[in-house]
């Protein structure tokens, strides 16, 4: 934003008194942030409003625009529904009419795919554009497999350790070599001591995890709920073949292309993916770029009309009263 000459300022929870979400508690919400909200906004005097997510800031924030007449634009990262409902049982329908109702009002609900946006259009939801991700190639690029031990092939999953990825689809299968699990959530302890012989190394970042995705042979992406994943990006351009089910986020990526193995059947779809040159994946990776995605974004954005007169305090507004 910052190279296109733009100024973004962030609100995030981290400016609030919060809570940690429940069974989620590296997510924080923020606790009855109206008052402060308003506030930082108008000391920000943003010529747009983006409202990133659907907790707490984001209905606070959606209801300062509609009160004042300020569009605004939204983003559907994640399927709610299905997450919800995978943990509570919640039936979906549920969450799909609150989704509706808080994205609805936007300018814009900007997606990552058009598999999910085909899913929200069938469910009613409108005016949806799309803002696709990047991936940084000189960070995720091919080296020495070596970093890795354990018996070939190396099988890897990168991400979230909770029900919702469906991680124990991928720990039970029957596989050559070793599985490697990096990331951390609420499921880990219980994985762990379910599948002994998965290799589990925690968090990493940076270059420490970009050497773990170029020591694998294969990614596995089990995941039936994600709505775009950025990890397969970084596997990719890693020169690392994925293998995933057949399903949004994945067919959109990989979908039509040499660079990964879609199947039903998990297990088929690692081992046909193994033999994936590198030189394929890597090329596939090099179609998205951070650039293209800002772009995207900046186009998405609605303006106030007046965007030259920027949000005011209200206590600062010119006076409408008659003389």
């Amino acid at each position: 934003m910052k190279e296109h000459g733009h100024e973004a300022v962030v609100i995030g929870p981290d400016r609030f008194s919060s809570i940690p979400c429940p069974t989620y508690p590296e997510i924080r919400l923020a606790i009855a942030p109206g008052g402060k909200l308003t506030k930082l906004i108008e000391d920000a005097m943003p010529a747009a409003i983006h409202i990133a997510t659907e907790g707490p800031l984001g209905v606070a924030a959606r209801r300062y625009c509609l009160k004042r007449g300020h569009p605004f634009t939204t983003a559907y990262h994640t399927r709610f529904p299905q997450y919800i409902h995978s943990r509570f049982r919640i039936p979906c329908a549920w969450s799909y009419r609150f989704l509706r109702w808080f994205h609805n009002p936007s300018s814009a609900i900007m997606v990552a795919t058009q598999s999910i946006e085909d899913d929200l259009r069938a469910r009613g939801f409108t005016r949806i554009r799309r803002w696709s991700r990047g991936v940084d190639t000189k960070m995720f690029h091919p080296r020495d497999k070596q970093f890795l031990s354990g018996p070939r092939p190396i099988s890897l999953y990168v991400g979230r350790i909770a029900v919702e990825k469906n991680i124990d689809d991928f720990l039970s299968l029957d596989l050559p070599g070793t599985k490697y699990v990096v990331g951390d959530g609420p499921q880990m302890a219980h994985l762990q001591k379910r599948h002994p012989e998965v290799r589990f190394v925690g968090m990493k970042s940076g270059e420490d995890l970009a050497r773990h995705y170029a020591a694998a042979d294969v990614f596995v992406f089990p995941s039936r709920t994600d709505t775009f994943g950025l990890v397969l990006l970084e596997a990719l351009a890693s020169g690392v073949p994925v293998a995933a089910y057949p399903v949004a986020g994945p067919l959109d990526v990989i979908g039509g292309t040499d660079a990964g193995v879609l199947d039903e059947d998990l297990r088929t779809a690692v081992l046909k993916a193994l033999g994936i040159p590198a030189e394929t994946c890597r090329a596939l990776a090099g179609r998205y770029s951070w650039a293209a995605c800002t772009e995207q974004f900046i186009a998405n954005l609605h303006p106030f009309e007046n965007a030259s007169v920027p949000i005011r305090r209200e206590a600062e507004a010119p006076s409408m009263e008659k003389p």
